[in-house]
């Protein structure tokens, strides 16, 4: 009770105290004293801290080590203000590719770095590094590229390339043609792609042609492979400069270059600018139309000839303008019509052939037999027609004589030159003669003959007589000649029948006469009369026609001495010409003769031109020769080099030795006489010359195409050690798929294409072309290059926004455009030699492979790797490229498809 009471008391003074105080103060007291409060402990927290801060100093001083004067250093320098950054332009040694170069590297820093780089920071150091590291590059590549000869890249690998990648789009083409399938864009770029695998063996390149992220995913893997060879280590290590200018050159430079080089209708308006010159005529035209198979072209076409159409109707005109607008609206109105038909036949699939259809009307202009005897390409077909009926021998027999004749007309009219002596030269000319003729008899004439000419057994009779018992002339097979040549046009199954085959239209096709003959005869072929030696048909040299053999056995050793550099004529002495001047390698040969009456010795001197001609003439007419005897291959550039030259000595002293061995002469008595005529101390005479590579077709050796090889693969059989020859083989093969063809026009199209090497100088040309690719690469030409690529990418100095793709009509007018412009400029020669409808073939066939993107990267990215591989030749590109390639799903179905057909004959084992 006392406690409560108590409580109760100090409560009511409290409330008392406080109640007077707010009267006697006022009630912002309480503000008052709550900042009082306050104040007292911000004062004591401020003084704590400081107190505490020196303490804590104290306490560093007393147990820490020194602060590292670098830091302070480093804060120092960033206090200051920054420096001047210099730039050494230098970059190449060529001050017309440095300035243009250094403007790149400004244009991609500034558009690909610097807008987003300076809203982070302002230090410039940074960007400065990038540009160094860049111009590193630069430089080291710079000079790796002058101490490379590029001739064998441009003049070989690249035709190589090109050739190759044509040949795979040709028989992928050829592959969907067999499964009768229409062709579309994306059967043709997986077939492709087959061939491709197939062919290379070791490498595709599906996967960075048609997947975007594998593409990007390859030019970074290879950004990063150049940029390990061409930086500092130190620059390289530095993981953050390193991807950013792999990404520069990558995705800023490299794909937007390929992707613009890949663009179909990039490479079409390209092709149009570079034969702008040319004129497009309407019947060029006209057949492009008729023979589209794009349904896009057609329809664009038709819709521009509509527009011309209405614009032309909507003119209010009067007088003579008006005739010549009723023309051009007559003219669109059939362009119209064509496109409507070719269309509609297109949809249907009720596709026209021609030839077939030419067949059953039988209304063919008639090409008479002499002009097809003369006539290479007509020769041709009719070749093929009389192999299928079974009388070649008969057409073989008639060219067979026909070489001869020339031949022998020839040999004659040397021996009957005051240059040439005696009677041995004489009577050895009149044996070889003799001997040939006698080749001709038993290969066709005779009972053994197989196949055998059957004509008047009393005609060949007297022929055997006159063989014997006369000295052989050019005119000995005439009467026997002519025989034939009546049998082979009056027989009802040769050339009457001919000219009811297919291959008598395909014929006129190609002689382009199926509208337009330019050939008149009549069907029964009066009038017809037999020539006795017509231009342009095929000869056989002496050396091929005969198998000379030699009573007395000859024994012959020989080794070469030594290699002599002539720059004159080495037989000057002997009586032969100076061949131009020209620096060439001699090989002295040292031949040792035994006979019975002793041994003989000499020295001759033989150019490795003559060592591959005579391989040539030898496995030709010893065929079992080609696989024993290996002769030097050949090297186009750089042939004169010392080291290289005694090697190709050591090679050639191996094949002479193996040449003469007994067996080898035993195994072939009539070498003997080939290697003493080889071997002797005279001018060595080129068997293989204008008219001796005009062969027969029985007596050739087959030309065999591999199905799956690379185009560089197959050149072993040019003789002719000039670039021209070879560029221009290789291509016209691969173009106009000569190696598919009839081999005997193949070799006269060689033959004409080495006259005209020779009729143009070819040495001279050789050395126009050496002379190209050093324009190409000089410092003038590769200046002009990159200023392209600059103005290309930045016009004005601005960034090129990204160019709007161009409409599908207006794309599909410019393929049409295109072929026709590439249809006008082949000359009329061409399609003399090869035959119209195989010209223009060959020309779509090109165009059409590149209107295909995928397929353009591809031929880009080899032309890229091998590149590379010429500019880097130490380090294993190839092995590089096929890593890089190895996810190719077409590759690892090609392995599977490998592994499945060898697991059945692993197990039979």
């Amino acid at each position: 009770m006392m406690l409560a009471e108590t409580s109760l008391s100090i409560w009511g003074w409290g409330s008392l105290v406080i109640v007077l105080f707010l009267i006697k103060f006022g009630p912002f007291v309480i503000f008052y004293i709550f900042c009082f409060v306050s104040g007292g402990f911000v004062v004591t927290f401020l003084f704590g801290k400081t107190s505490s801060e020196k303490y804590l100093e104290q306490c560093e001083h007393s147990f820490l080590p020194p602060t590292s004067f670098g830091i302070t250093k480093c804060i120092d320098e960033m206090k200051q203000e920054s420096k001047s950054i210099k730039i050494d332009r230098r970059l190449t040694g060529a001050y017309i590719i440095d300035e243009p170069l250094q403007q790149v590297i400004q244009f991609s820093l500034r558009d690909y770095v610097q807008y987003w780089y300076y809203t982070l920071s302002d230090d410039e150091s940074f960007l400065h590094e990038i540009r160094k590291t860049l111009q590193n590059a630069l430089i080291k590549f710079s000079t790796r590229s002058k101490e490379i000869d590029w001739l064998p890249y441009f003049a070989t690998r690249l035709v190589d390339d090109f050739g190759t990648h044509l040949r795979i789009f040709r028989k992928a083409q050829q592959r969907i043609t067999e499964k009768d399938d229409k062709m579309k864009a994306e059967d043709l770029v997986d077939t492709f792609f087959e061939v491709e695998v197939e062919m290379e063996k070791e490498v595709c390149r599906d996967l960075v042609c048609t997947s975007p992220k594998d593409e990007e995913g390859f030019l970074r893997d290879l950004c990063e492979v150049l940029l390990y060879l061409l930086l500092p280590p130190g620059d390289f290590q530095n993981k953050i400069m390193r991807y950013f200018v792999r990404e520069i050159i990558a995705r800023g430079i490299l794909l937007p270059l390929i992707n613009q080089l890949s663009d179909p209708d990039y490479i079409n308006q390209y092709v149009i600018w570079m034969i702008r010159d040319s004129v497009c005529s309407y019947e060029a035209f006209m057949n492009i139309i008729k023979l589209s198979d794009n349904i896009g072209e057609l329809e664009a076409v038709r819709d521009k000839a509509a527009e011309e159409l209405q614009y032309l109707r909507s003119l209010d005109t009067a007088g003579d303008d008006i005739n010549n607008i009723k023309n051009q609206i007559n003219s669109l109105l059939f362009v119209k019509k064509v496109c409507d038909s070719r269309i509609l036949r297109l949809q249907t699939g009720k596709e026209i052939d021609t030839v077939k259809l030419a067949v059953k009307c039988g209304k063919l202009c008639t090409v008479p037999l002499d002009n097809i005897l003369v006539h290479n390409i007509a020769l041709q077909f009719f070749m093929d027609y009389m192999q299928q009926v079974g009388g070649q021998a008969h057409l073989f027999f008639w060219m067979t004589v026909e070489g001869y004749r020339v031949t022998a007309q020839q040999q004659l009219a040397v021996l009957s030159s005051p240059k040439k002596d005696g009677r041995h030269q004489t009577t050895q000319t009149k044996d070889l003669l003799r001997t040939a003729a006698v080749g001709v008899y038993d290969q066709y004439l005779s009972e053994k003959a197989s196949p055998r000419v059957n004509i008047d057994d009393a005609l060949v009779a007297k022929l055997a007589e006159k063989l014997s018992h006369e000295d052989p002339t050019p005119e000995i097979f005439d009467e026997v000649q002519k025989k034939v040549y009546e049998l082979m046009l009056r027989d009802e199954k040769f050339y009457p029948s001919f000219k009811q085959h297919v291959l008598y239209v395909r014929m006129l096709a190609e002689l382009d006469m199926l509208k337009d003959p330019s050939f008149r005869g009549s069907d029964d072929g009066e009038g017809e009369s037999f020539n006795g030696s017509p231009t342009g048909s095929i000869n056989l040299s002496l050396d091929d026609l005969s198998n000379v053999t030699s009573d007395e056995f000859i024994q012959l050793r020989a080794c070469i001495s030594d290699t002599v550099f002539a720059d004159y004529d080495p037989y000057a002495m002997a009586g032969v010409c100076n061949d131009h001047g020209k620096t060439y390698a001699l090989y002295a040969i040292t031949v040792r003769r035994r006979t019975p009456n002793g041994e003989e010795a000499w020295k001759t001197y033989r150019r490795y031109s003559d060592f591959h001609d005579f391989h040539m003439r030898i496995t030709e007419q010893f065929e079992n020769l080609a696989s024993i005897l290996k002769l030097p291959g050949k090297k186009t550039f750089n042939n004169m080099d010392r080291e290289f030259l005694e090697k190709r000595k050591k090679d050639l002293n191996a094949y002479l030795q193996l040449l003469l061995t007994p067996e080898m002469m035993k195994a072939s008595p009539a070498l003997a006489h080939c290697v003493y005529d080889f071997l002797e101390n005279k001018a060595y005479s080129k068997g293989k010359g204008d008219f001796a590579r005009k062969e027969s077709p029985l007596m050739q050796k087959t030309y065999v195409d591999p199905e799956h090889s690379r185009v560089g693969a197959q050149l072993e059989d040019i003789v002719d050690d000039t670039i021209p020859l070879r560029i221009m083989l290789l291509l016209m093969d691969e173009v106009f798929d000569l190696k598919e063809r009839n081999q005997w026009l193949r070799r006269n199209i060689k033959n004409l294409l080495q006259q005209l090497i020779r009729a143009m100088h070819g040495d001279t040309l050789n050395k126009k072309i050496v002379d190209h690719v050093d324009w190409m690469t000089s410092p003038e030409q590769v200046a002009d290059a990159v200023k392209r690529f600059r103005d290309a990418f930045w016009p004005n100095g601005i960034l090129a926004e990204a160019v709007p793709r161009r409409d599908k009509a207006i794309r599909m007018r410019t393929r049409i455009a295109g072929k026709t412009k590439l249809l006008g400029i082949m000359p009329d020669e061409l399609k003399h030699i090869l035959g119209a409808e195989t010209t223009r073939k060959g020309i779509l066939r090109v165009f059409e492979m590149f209107q295909h993107t995928q397929l353009n990267k591809r031929m880009v990215y080899v032309f890229l790797e091998g590149f590379l591989e010429t500019l880097f030749p130490m380090y294993k590109f190839c092995e590089l490229f096929n890593k890089l390639h190895s996810r190719s799903k077409q590759m690892q179905r090609y392995k599977h498809r490998l592994q499945s057909t060898q697991a059945p004959s692993l197990q039979k084992r």
